[in-house]
């Protein structure tokens, strides 16, 4: 039910809406390039021809100009000569030119997946070809841009078609021309210039009148906020500049303390939300030297709980949601985004302990803070890690050497949970550089619902399902409805062990999850479960990121040293996994099955260095190699 406010704030930005698109603004200002505001480009560029930065953006930039643009996991991919910018390559759906409000973009069958035709429309590339152009000072890289984005306004009138539909969109966007202008606005003549500041100035009258309040208030209205801001910082001349940077200012503020919990988790228990939402946040710091010391503090929580979760090896486990979009330069191994919005942090935040690499500044920081901030980066080694209780998320962390745990034990995300996925009591883990035990990702958000569903339910994570039973109810691609009630029984850390319990309810059944590390050698995960009495078909996986070997029913080797030992026979079965969104691949599941009354116990062993013999249960212990531990009601 919409409250009276909410009718209000909807008809207004509807009426707003009408009289932009009834009378589009029409403005033709200057401004300096390089904008003022952001870090010189040319000692950037200076700073990035040595790195492999450099001469990965010359491979991308020639590509680009045969217009095989890398778009989300599709790698390059031909958008056509010239490009269909409303067309959804892969099905061949195009949508058509109708006011932005009657786009059916959720409908893949009409108009195709969303998603692939927006991160096209981001114009992203075109900031990388702007990049390039500062790197090597070729001619044909921002003539290239001109036509491109001379065709894409001709193709996509303002307030006309799906690549208006979404507000979150139109805000990268506007980003992408904010940077490709002060990169490489000086190879443009002025009445070209001119040309993209009016075009900039559109895209702030489209955000100061849609923003999602009421929509999407997440991170979709924190991009927003963020790229409505920026554009009134730096284009202060346009007429409405002063209100955009307030409006802009109080949303991103607003964002941050509603958002962010109070251990520096993202409210939508997804990793790779967490990441895309420290991104925003950073960016909107750095353009606002105004920015209150609260606002600071939750940032460093936010990165400090994202180097706690990032392993050893760089590579982010990603639980929950991924869209595979990016704040800035989406290039690359999507896994390892996370390594350069930790070194911004580090930068921005004067905590030289998240940085990883010297590697990790330059596609970001650098670009974002300058050189010599980043220089002062450098001056001190990675602390040492240590395991975390994160209670607000609800995630343990262990860590032990080369060994890095995480144990989902919280819920699902706040108000639908859109981008929450059923993992709860769920546990990830790496060895040194190899992915262990992985969640399998996301695939697809609309283009498949089956594949939707598979990707986001229980059987797809490693935790324990009651016959077909979800841990709660799917109500369509971004909501969940009935989730489960979690209790944390008992968390410790100290010495030479780790203890998490933690419990998870729903539909009648309980699942009792008790986690033990044994320094630096093993991880025992006992399962006990309850219910009706009459017999439940149980089962128990465990998703590989690594080859599996079966060396007994009860004992799988885990890639090149680590082993997998249960207390119930198993077998290896075919699963999936999506390193990036829109694709997916073959991975092993190491699967218990059972048929029985409840309640029932399962115990197994993550064995990182001298593997036990034997894991047995009887009752509600568990024994390992003659050490015994208690789980379950007693």
């Amino acid at each position: 039910m919409r409250s009276a406010a909410e009718i209000r704030f909807r008809l207004r930005q509807e009426w707003n809406n009408l009289s932009l698109y009834v009378r589009p603004p029409r403005l033709t200002l200057d401004a300096p390039t390089p904008l003022p505001g952001l870090p010189d480009p040319e000692t950037v560029a200076r700073s990035v021809r040595s790195q492999p930065l450099a001469a990965a953006l010359r491979v991308l930039a020639e590509s680009i100009l045969e217009h095989r643009i890398p778009l989300l996991g599709y790698g390059a991919y031909p958008c056509g000569d010239p490009i269909r910018w409303r067309r959804d390559a892969v099905s061949g759906r195009e949508s058509s030119l109708g006011y932005f409000r009657r786009i059916p973009y959720l409908d893949a069958g009409r108009v195709g997946d969303h998603k692939l035709i927006w991160e096209l429309n981001r114009h992203q590339h075109l900031v990388a070809l702007a990049q390039a152009w500062r790197l090597d000072r070729d001619a044909r890289y921002p003539a290239e841009i001109i036509r491109q984005l001379r065709h894409w306004e001709s193709e996509n009138p303002f307030l006309r078609g799906i690549n208006w539909a979404s507000a979150l969109e139109v805000a990268f966007r506007a980003l992408s021309w904010i940077w490709i202008y002060h990169l490489a606005g000086e190879a443009f003549d002025a009445e070209f210039r001119r040309w993209m500041i009016g075009q900039i100035a559109r895209h702030g009258y489209y955000l100061a009148a849609n923003l999602s309040v009421y929509f999407s208030p997440n991170t979709h209205l924190l991009g927003e906020a963020v790229a409505l801001h920026a554009i009134g910082t730096l284009l202060p001349a346009l007429p409405d500049a002063a209100r955009w940077r307030e409006v802009g200012a109080h949303w991103t503020t607003d964002a941050i303390r509603r958002q962010v919990r109070e251990d520096g988790g993202h409210f939508e228990q997804s990793t790779y939300y967490h990441v895309y939402a420290l991104d925003f946040f950073l960016l909107h710091a750095v353009l606002n030297p105004g920015v209150s010391s609260a606002y600071c503090g939750r940032l460093a929580c936010m990165a400090e709980w994202l180097d706690a979760v990032l392993p050893p090896s760089g590579r982010l486990p990603l639980l929950g949601d991924d869209d595979g979009g990016r704040v800035f330069h989406p290039y690359g191994e999507r896994a390892r985004f996370a390594e350069a919005t930790l070194a911004t942090a580090a930068v921005y935040l004067n905590r030289p302990e998240w940085l990883r690499s010297a590697a990790a500044l330059s596609e970001q920081a650098l670009w974002w803070l300058g050189p010599q901030a980043c220089a002062q980066a450098l001056s001190s080694g990675h602390r040492p890690r240590s395991s975390r209780w994160f209670p607000a998320s609800g995630l343990a962390v262990l860590v032990s050497d080369e060994a890095h745990v995480i144990v989902d034990a919280g819920p699902f995300g706040d108000g639908s949970a859109g981008h929450s996925h059923a993992d709860t009591l769920s546990l990830v883990a790496s060895l040194d550089e190899e992915e262990l035990l992985i969640d399998p990702g996301a695939f697809t958000y609309v283009a498949d619902a089956a594949w939707r569903d598979r990707f986001r339910g229980v059987a797809a994570h490693n935790t324990v399902q009651f016959g077909t039973v979800e841990q709660a109810n799917l109500a369509g691609p971004f909501r969940w409805r009935h989730p489960p009630r979690v209790q944390v029984h008992g968390w410790s850390s100290g010495g030479r062990e780790d203890r998490l319990e933690a419990s998870c309810q729903y539909a009648g059944f309980t699942h009792r999850r008790l986690c033990v590390f044994r320094k630096p050698a093993w991880l025992l995960i006992a399962d006990w479960m309850d219910g009706p009495g009459e017999p439940v078909p149980l089962t128990l996986r465990w998703h590989a990121g690594v080859a599996v070997a079966a060396e007994t029913p009860r004992r799988f080797l885990l890639g090149a040293r680590a082993r997998l030992i249960l207390s119930h026979d198993a077998a290896v079965e075919p699963g999936w996994r999506s390193r990036a969104f829109g694709v997916k691949e073959a991975a092993p599941v190491v699967t218990v099955r059972a048929h029985t009354r409840l309640p029932h116990l399962f115990a197994t062993v993550l064995a990182f260095a001298d593997p036990p013999a034997k894991v047995c249960c009887q009752g509600g212990v568990v024994e390992v190699d003659g050490w015994r531990v208690a789980v379950g009601e007693r």
